[in-house]
C-alpha cells in the first residue's frame, strides 16, 4: 500500500500562527463556491472571503482558501492564499499572495470535516491535510462525460459555458437532440429540443444568458421565483443526441415522444404543448 503524501510533504509554510483556513462550501441557498470560482474569480473572492459575519472570523493576517470539490467526497480546491488587508464591518479587503500561485486551482486536498465552522486555525490542520492529485491545469469545469452521461446543474452548465470548454464545445455545437431540465425543489420537468441550425451547445448557452431559454413556463417561474432559481434548482439532462444530418422532423417527433413518456404536459410538468 502506498504511503500517503501531505501537504507538509511538498509545501513548507511558516508561521502557521498567522493562518486561518477557509472550508468554503455550499449552505441553505448559497452556490457551491466552486462553480462560483470557475465562472467568476472576483466574484468568489468578494462572496466567499470577503463576506463577514457577525464575527471576526478571519481575526488572523492570512487566509489559506479551499473549497469543496463536491464531484469527489471529502476533497477540497485550494483557492490561494490571501492577505487580509482590510477589516470593515460588514465586509474584509483581501489581497492575493505570490505565495502558492502556482496550486490554485490544481492542488486538490482530502480532508473529512465533521464540523460547521468553515473559518478556523490552519494550525490544527496542516499537518492532516492530505493530497489527493495536482492537475495539470487549473480547474475549469467538468471534462465532458459522453452523451449518455450527462446530468449537470445549471451552475455546472453555467460554468462549462463561461469557459468555453472545448470539449463540450466540440462534443454539442454540430449535435441535435433532445434534452431534458429538472426543476429539483419542485419535481416538474421540461423537455426541449436542438434543431434547425442551432446545435444543443447554441441552445444551452441561452439557458445560461438568460435562465429560460424563451421557455414559456420558464419564463413566468422565473418571473414570480427570481433570476437565481434556475441557478439553484435546474439540472440538465440529454435525453438523446443526433447528428446534424438527421431531419429536424425527426428530432420534434423524439422531443413529442419524450414529453409523453415522462407526463410533462399539464399539472405534472413544464411544457406547454
Amino acid at each position: 500500500m502506498e504511503k500517503a503524501i501531505y501537504l507538509k510533504d511538498i509545501w513548507q509554510i511558516d508561521n502557521l500562527k498567522y493562518y486561518k483556513i477557509h472550508f468554503a462550501r455550499k449552505y441553505q441557498n448559497m452556490y457551491e463556491p466552486l462553480d462560483e470560482w470557475v465562472i467568476d474569480r472576483l466574484k468568489w473572492e468578494k462572496d466567499w472571503l470577503g463576506y463577514r459575519p457577525k464575527m471576526d472570523a478571519f481575526n488572523l493576517d492570512y487566509i489559506f482558501s479551499v473549497m469543496r470539490f463536491y464531484h469527489e467526497d471529502d476533497t477540497w480546491l485550494f483557492g490561494g492564499v490571501y492577505q487580509v488587508v482590510g477589516r470593515f464591518e460588514d465586509r474584509y479587503e483581501v489581497k492575493l499572495e505570490e505565495i502558492g500561485k502556482k496550486f490554485i486551482g490544481r492542488l486538490k486536498l482530502r480532508y473529512k470535516v465533521n464540523f460547521q465552522a468553515t473559518r478556523v486555525n490552519f494550525i490544527n490542520f496542516y499537518g492532516d491535510l492530505q493530497v489527493s492529485e495536482i492537475l495539470r491545469e487549473p480547474y475549469s469545469g467538468l471534462v465532458f462525460p459522453g452523451y449518455e452521461n450527462i446530468d449537470i446543474t445549471f451552475a455546472e452548465l453555467e460554468a462549462i459555458v463561461h469557459k468555453g470548454r472545448p470539449d463540450w464545445k466540440l462534443a454539442l455545437e454540430n449535435m441535435k437532440g433532445v434534452y431534458m431540465i429538472t426543476d429539483i425543489k419542485s419535481g416538474k420537468r421540461y423537455v426541449g429540443s436542438a434543431y434547425g441550425d442551432l446545435g444543443i451547445w447554441s441552445r444551452w448557452q441561452n439557458y445560461v444568458d438568460c435562465g429560460h431559454g424563451g421557455n414559456r413556463e420558464l419564463k413566468k417561474l422565473l418571473s414570480r421565483e427570481g433570476e437565481g432559481y434556475a441557478r439553484l434548482n435546474f439540472k440538465f439532462t440529454l435525453l438523446e443526441n443526433h447528428l446534424a444530418k438527421v431531419h429536424d422532423e425527426t428530432v420534434i417527433h423524439r422531443e413529442s415522444y419524450w414529453k409523453e413518456v415522462l407526463l410533462t404536459k399539464g399539472k405534472f410538468g413544464l411544457n406547454v404543448n
